[in-house]
């Protein structure tokens, strides 16, 4: 049953399709799982992991679907809603369908962007477990991250207090040395906090903790988010988690989890996340959460492990990669199947009329703002104009080697000439392409999408990476912005070169992932250059390097781990009905 998108509010939708949602129970049954593989958690529940893998590790893998986007407006172009709605599509034409999707940040939930749960009939339920906490996997990191904080600024101020004899006999503590200057991570918090992004802690006395500047994040953005993402099992959590580099001390030797000896219960906090969540879309196709958003710097990706148990529990398997192409589905590529050892038979590149008609010059984009007449109104012209921003990402996906289906989230307000010419463009550049009604009608209205890319999975494929393992930094930045974003070569800052040859002369850091951070606004570092811009540089300012989840970020422009909130957030609407306990407002 479709519900009336248009009139009623996500939440309301939400509410309405729970009543049918499967129990527990229903699941454990529908799903084929035994009794200690699902773990009820009021009404959600986790998959045990390794208990799946377990006992399937020899079955077939199904076909593995990962849906991207081209570059979006700062709205976001529907990669969850067009993932939901590729499952209820599936679902209806009869397929053993299932997904993974990332779970929100209540950073964004909390502001303009939304709960990433989809929209309209092609949603992700409960959703306001989904959109507020869920089964607790961001407290979990915020936890075992803020931890590792705690035990450094604990240890400096001990280390400053005490003299060498003292500290060995009162604490049990070697000097570690830290230099304040020199420390790494910051603190992390779910929210979009601008306040907190540069800190003084530490004012007052002697025990008070050690006085230093310091920094918070978002939560997503936490290298142990980016470790959830690429894990293979606990084992590869607690080594991982044991390397993250904290600060340096001050010969230069990296400070780590380890070194503080709090990595172990960082991993006590941390060893629930393993386990991904099991909900479920608007018509019950079944779709796990796990890892988390914030592409720019981690990978940005649902995780491996819940790829891992869809191929084994669905003959379709759905995951969402973050942002556009140029950031996703280029970390999906080079990073995660590299990871995972799996290999894509389809991508989906997400399209609205809207953002080919911003890419083509139309007016800015603003989020929590009303569109311009431009975008509501029929403009062939100015569509036309956008069109080579969806050819280029059609291209980058084709040299992987993997088979394109243009989805067309196809909005109320756009027209029948207006989809025949991306349907047209798309078809030239070697995709298949659909028009999907999704939202307002559900799998109804992506039974054409679906038919499209189960085509598309029996075709042939011919995956390769960008580059090999063996490549230096500096040749996979320069290939990864000739090929990728299209820029005539790289820049780099005498700082950043620097670093990059130290890295690149140390065998430790040669199967590190690179990592690239940039807005994803552009296919530049430029947010305001829209389009496919010609001629340009990519700069690089600095190399961050994140040694628990092996990656080498490459920075790109400004980016700011830590968003903003703005002047008229979503909480303002935020409420609860005293008399039912009720969430209303949640988009």
């Amino acid at each position: 049953m479709a519900y009336n998108a248009v009139e009623m509010k996500d939440w309301q939708i939400s509410e309405a399709a729970e009543k049918k949602m499967p129990t527990p129970d229903e699941w454990r049954e529908k799903l084929g799982l035994k009794k200690d593989e699902l773990m009820p958690y009021g009404r959600l529940a986790r998959l045990d992991f390794m208990q799946i893998m377990k006992r399937l590790k020899k079955k077939k893998d199904g076909k593995y679907i990962e849906v991207t986007a081209i570059t979006p407006t700062p709205l976001g172009e529907g990669k969850s809603t067009t993932s939901c709605g590729l499952m209820e599509g599936m679902g209806k034409i009869g397929l053993n369908v299932g997904g993974a999707l990332r779970q929100p940040s209540g950073g964004p939930t909390m502001n303009i962007k939304g709960t990433a749960a989809g929209g309209g009939n092609s949603l992700l339920i409960p959703m306001t477990e989904f959109s507020m906490g869920l089964t607790g996997d961001i407290n979990d990191i915020m936890n075992g991250h803020n931890l590792a904080m705690v035990a450094l600024n604990a240890r400096m101020q001990h280390e400053r207090n005490y003299n060498d004899e003292q500290l060995k006999r009162l604490t049990k503590m070697k000097r570690l040395d830290i230099d304040p200057t020199r420390v790494e991570m910051g603190w992390i918090i779910d929210f979009c906090a601008q306040g907190l992004r540069d800190i003084i802690m530490g004012i007052g006395g002697r025990y008070d903790g050690f006085t230093m500047q310091s920094k918070f994040g978002i939560a997503v953005s936490s290298e142990l988010m980016a470790i959830l993402s690429i894990i293979t099992d606990l084992a590869d959590m607690r080594k991982r988690l044991g390397n993250i580099t904290v600060a340096f001390d001050k010969r230069g030797k990296p400070v780590t989890t380890s070194d503080l000896e709090v990595a172990g219960a960082m991993t006590a906090f941390m060893r629930n996340t393993i386990n991904p969540t099991l909900m479920c879309t608007a018509e019950y196709q079944p779709c796990m959460v796990h890892a988390g958003p914030f592409a720019n710097i981690a990978v940005g990706q649902s995780s491996i492990i819940a790829d891992r148990i869809g191929l084994k529990l669905f003959d379709y398997h759905v995951t969402e990669s973050g942002f556009g192409a140029d950031i996703g589905f280029e970390k999906f590529w080079n990073v995660k199947c590299r990871y995972s050892g799996l290999k894509p038979h389809v991508s989906v590149l997400t399209t609205t009329i809207r953002a080919l008609k911003m890419h083509g010059g139309g007016p800015k984009v603003v989020a929590g703002l009303d569109l311009d007449p431009a975008y509501i109104k029929e403009n062939v012209k100015l569509l036309e104009k956008g069109i080579p921003n969806m050819e280029h990402h059609i291209k980058t996906i084709r040299k992987a080697g993997v088979n394109p289906v243009v989805c067309i989230n196809a909005f109320h307000m756009d027209t029948k000439k207006e989809l025949a010419l991306v349907r047209k463009y798309a078809e030239a550049a070697g995709a298949r392409c659909a028009v999907s009604t999704h939202w307002v009608d559900g799998g109804d209205g992506a039974v054409d999408f679906a038919e499209a890319v189960k085509e598309a999975c029996d075709d042939k494929t011919m995956f390769k990476f960008l580059y090999p393992l063996e490549t230096k930094l500096r040749d996979r930045v320069e290939k990864i912005a000739k090929t990728v974003y299209g820029a005539k070569g790289v820049s780099w800052t005498p700082e950043a070169e620097a670093k990059a040859k130290t890295l690149e002369s140390d065998p430790k850091y040669d199967d590190y992932a690179t990592m690239m951070v940039k807005t994803h606004l552009s296919l530049t570092h430029d947010p305001a250059l829209k389009g496919v811009p010609k001629g340009w540089t990519l700069p690089i300012r600095d190399i961050l390097i994140y040694s628990g989840a092996k990656f080498l970020c490459p920075c790109a422009g400004t980016i700011s781990l830590m968003p903003g909130t703005s002047s008229n957030p979503a909480f303002r609407r935020i409420d609860v009905d005293v008399k039912t306990g009720k969430v209303r407002g949640l988009f």
